[in-house]
């Protein structure tokens, strides 16, 4: 049974539509920034990827917006995006009990909690509001979604750190080859530009530092990279059963055709160097669509900045791709790393890399370390038409997805992306 993604909705750092979003990572724009003097991290990040500010009567009823946390925010606008361009009405397109919600996040309501724990020290008791739990709880994002489309089906938040919107994406699948829904709602937000968050990744020194230019400092693959760069955001992907999306005479952006999974088993932190665990996952990813290597023409990597990391995912990608495999690049380079949100978020430049036959370049990739020689897309994006692509996160704890996406088999058409217009 196939699946298709038919509803695309963002918010992030370079900008609030897919469209914006991917004309703009084209055209080699960043979206890093050093924050403010103002903001609550600055002075523990250097650099960050800050989502556009999400007003919760944007999105919520006044009489919903009470203690609703960022990340919540994040999702929520994610998914009216991403609805509306499937052109999808539950209750009237569908049924309600056929609809599923996966939407996940690597850390949850972090604001929220930090923001009680301060009152609680300052004032006691009384300085912790009882609407802490529903503001801070990681499933928060996926139960408003289901609550404000009247979703009945399956719903679940899956808490894998940094392969969260990923494995989000991949369970979209699983429940559609398993019947269990006829469409899924999925994806993942994350809002973690916070002091006690940004001062422990700066404390275990492992983000990005020492760069002038905040634009310059994410740089995946790259001889000079020293560290990621903290980002927030959101991305959702509206998936349906084909044949469901056949019916109603929804247009497909792509087809979600294959997943793979994998545990390093290793370390709490860092990847296993030889980089099986991140290849395994590959392997059953490729298996699940049914496709051979030779068949994936783009990878965007998870490439985060970070040197094992990139180290062990480029000796991952040459064991199963060989030394003359796909193009690949890194969309951190641009966006910094959205940590649960980033699998959700890249899983929408693969699709829009299919639909466009535009591959994205690795921002500020001036050098690339022997140790990560693959083929390289930069410094400006590539023209190249393809068939298939695999999109791969991995994350502390050694959790390890890919996600593979193809050509829409659905038979309505979508009009030509504007974001193919390379600069």
């Amino acid at each position: 049974m196939s699946a298709v993604v038919t509803g695309l909705g963002l918010v992030s750092p370079l900008g609030r539509k897919p469209e914006e979003f991917y004309r703009a990572l084209l055209a080699g724009r960043s979206g890093l920034v050093r924050p403010a003097p103002e903001h609550p991290a600055a002075d523990w990040l250097e650099a960050a990827g800050i989502a556009p500010w999400i007003d919760p009567l944007e999105v919520l009823p006044r009489t919903e917006t009470k203690a609703v946390d960022r990340f919540v925010l994040l999702a929520l606008a994610a998914a009216d995006d991403a609805l509306a361009d499937a052109g999808l009405v539950i209750g009237r397109d569908v049924d309600p009990r056929r609809v599923a919600v996966v939407v996940s996040t690597g850390g949850g309501g972090l604001q929220t909690f930090e923001q009680h724990s301060h009152a609680r020290l300052q004032r006691g008791r009384p300085g912790v509001s009882p609407y802490l739990l529903p503001g801070m709880l990681a499933n928060m994002a996926a139960a408003r979604i289901a609550i404000k489309y009247g979703i009945r089906g399956y719903s679940s938040s899956i808490v894998t750190a940094c392969s969260a919107g990923a494995q989000s994406i991949a369970e979209a699948l699983r429940l559609i080859r398993g019947g269990e829904a006829d469409v899924v709602v999925c994806g993942a937000a994350e809002s973690s530009l916070h002091p006690t968050i940004a001062a422990a990744f700066s404390n275990a020194r492992a983000l990005a530092s020492g760069w002038d230019d905040p634009e310059r400092s994410s740089r995946p693959f790259d001889r000079q990279r020293n560290g990621f760069v903290l980002g927030e955001g959101s991305a959702v992907l509206v998936v349906e059963r084909a044949e469901f999306a056949d019916a109603r005479g929804a247009a497909g952006h792509a087809d979600l055709v294959g997943w793979g999974a994998s545990t390093d088993a290793h370390h709490p932190t860092m990847p296993r160097p030889d980089g099986e665990g991140a290849a395994d996952a590959m392997r059953a990813a490729l298996a699940s669509a049914g496709l051979a290597p030779g068949d994936i023409g783009y990878v965007n990597a998870h490439g985060t900045g970070t040197k094992l990391g990139d180290r062990a995912e480029a000796r991952a990608l040459r064991a199963v791709f060989g030394e003359s495999g796909p193009p690949v690049s890194s969309t951190k380079g641009a966006t910094g790393h959205l940590l649960g949100a980033a699998g959700a978020l890249e899983a929408v430049v693969a699709v829009l890399a299919l639909a466009t036959g535009t591959l994205p370049a690795t921002l500020n990739l001036d050098e690339v370390d022997p140790d990560c020689a693959l083929d390289h897309i930069g410094p400006t994006p590539r023209q190249q038409p393809v068939r298939a692509v695999l999109s791969n996160s991995f994350a502390f704890g050694g959790h390890n997805l890919g996600l593979v996406f193809a050509t829409p088999s659905t038979r309505a058409g979508r009009s030509p992306q504007p974001s193919a217009q390379t600069p």
